[in-house]
């Protein structure tokens, strides 16, 4: 894809990503016009993030949180799950945003009896030629709402790990590339256990963010129901902006500056997850499986998304901790002895975001 950076300010953009923020009397000129072109360039494609907010504020009252955290994951081309009990518009909000996108949309409710065909697709017999055809299915689509993921089957799951990860799918013999921008939003219920297949580590891995969706506080409640009491159908929203826009959008996100302090920051988060420098923290007899690197890349697209949210050309450590929580929560396992004090994951990660030197 052409760069959307004003023009010679590409190459200027790009050397100073790796550079230090250094002070202003010390920063050479070239270095103050990149940063400069790389800020303007962020505010201007950033500018459809705030009129995005308010048309989904229309439908969805409060979860500010739930809302940013996909709006993340649309300019990072993460996946994420969603859990929460029901009745908190977790579906009704991936619907919100995928109506303001202008992008494929496609809802799978997971079942019991789903097959691995039912979501990628199958060879399908021609009587006429004797051969077989491609079927695809609905996978092959932007924007995917996989409902009640945990529902599902084992088969049916590890289906979705080859287009979660590569973008692909494999029909037969066939190869085949998923439309892009490609992002699945999952949801499950943390509630009625029975009757459900717990995702997998290799599964739950490939989700950027695992988002916990809380109860509304009390406004919120009271302009949920000012706004909803009604038979009438839910309110329509308008389409805010394109799949180009996206695009380069993430192409300004892949460019915001991280200074060097800050990225070691990263690594040291994640290496904080596991032995033994996790006993440093003690914390060594909690944690059974430490975070991936998966999670260390991650960290740092979220962030580099977080600031662009914000209207900032460079990430600074806030931008980290704000996303640290739904990056890190689902790939901390923790050991029986943590069960059993009533440690969690989120506890974990907690205390490592609080002693962990800031830069």
């Amino acid at each position: 894809m052409s760069s959307d950076l004003p023009a010679g300010a590409e190459k200027r953009v790009n050397d100073a990503r790796y550079r230090p923020v250094a002070p202003a009397s010390s920063v050479p000129e070239e270095s103050n016009d990149a940063f400069r072109a790389l800020r303007d360039t962020v505010q201007e494609h950033s500018a459809w993030t705030k009129p995005l907010r308010h048309e989904i504020s229309r439908v969805i009252v409060g979860q500010k949180h739930l809302v940013d955290r996909l709006l993340i994951a649309l300019l990072t081309n993460g996946h994420v799950l969603l859990e929460g009990v029901p009745g908190l518009a977790k579906t009704l909000s991936l619907k919100t945003l995928a109506s303001t996108v202008a992008l494929e949309f496609k809802r799978l409710q997971f079942t019991p009896d789903m097959l691995p065909a039912d979501i990628v697709g199958t060879m399908i017999y021609s009587p006429q030629d004797g051969g077989f055809r491609t079927k695809h299915g609905p996978i092959f689509s932007n924007l995917i709402l996989a409902d009640e993921i945990n529902r599902a089957p084992a088969k049916v799951q590890s289906a979705l790990l080859e287009a979660m990860q590569e973008h692909q799918v494999t029909i037969g013999e066939e190869t085949y590339p998923l439309p892009n921008p490609f992002l699945v939003l999952a949801t499950q219920n943390p509630l009625e256990q029975e009757g459900t297949y717990p995702l997998p580590e290799a599964q739950i891995d490939r989700f950027m963010m695992k988002v916990v969706v809380s109860y509304p506080n009390r406004a919120e409640e009271r302009a949920i129901l000012d706004a909803m009491a009604t038979s009438e159908p839910a309110l329509s929203v308008r389409r805010i902006v394109s799949a180009d826009q996206i695009m380069r959008a993430r192409h300004v996100v892949n460019a915001i500056h991280i200074d060097d302090k800050i990225r070691d920051y990263i690594v040291d988060m994640v290496l904080a997850t596991r032995p033994p420098v996790a006993a440093s923290f003690n914390l060594n007899g909690y944690i059974q499986n430490g975070a991936s690197p998966r999670a260390t890349i991650n960290l740092c697209l979220a962030a580099r998304a977080v600031a662009f949210l914000s209207g900032r050309h460079f990430v600074t450590p806030q931008d980290v901790k704000t996303i640290a929580l739904d990056v890190l929560r689902h790939r901390v396992m923790v050991s029986y002895e943590a069960e059993a004090e009533n440690v969690t994951a989120e506890d974990v990660i907690r205390k490592i975001l609080d002693q962990l030197p800031v830069p």
